[in-house]
């Protein structure tokens, strides 16, 4: 069985962008990418603010399934300028994600779906 969740603030989204911002399919749980966009369509300038929006926003919609960065199994992360960031993304991403370490890839794009977004995390997770 597949149920579809969102974190309350986002759940605008599925209608809005027609996706689902997490997948539920029992064992495993999809979350499509999430960015600095806040629920109002809005994205802070400053790079370390948006990246940790970005993690705070996962965090809101991992848990409305039930779930924390614990549970993340792979990571995959969406990067514009990714050299000029990383150090801070990398930083930043510690204060979320301890080990044991998800797999992660992180690749450099030229541009998000948001105007001004600078990170997209895309994970799956694994119920304990």
């Amino acid at each position: 069985m597949k149920m579809t969740l969102a974190a309350p603030e986002f759940s605008h989204f599925i209608k809005d962008w027609h996706l689902t911002p997490v997948l539920d399919t029992g064992d495993f749980v999809f979350f499509s990418g999430i960015t600095g966009c806040r629920p109002d369509y809005s994205v802070v300038r400053d790079a370390e603010r948006q990246i940790r929006d970005t993690f705070e926003f996962l965090k809101a919609n991992l848990a409305a399934a039930d779930m924390t960065f614990a549970n993340i199994v792979e990571m995959t992360t969406y990067h514009v300028d990714l050299k000029r960031h990383i150090s801070a993304f990398a930083r930043i991403k510690d204060e979320y994600i301890f080990a044991p370490y998800p797999a992660w890839t992180a690749i450099g794009v030229s541009e998000l779906i948001t105007e001004g977004t600078i990170l997209e995390i895309r994970v799956i997770a694994r119920r304990s």
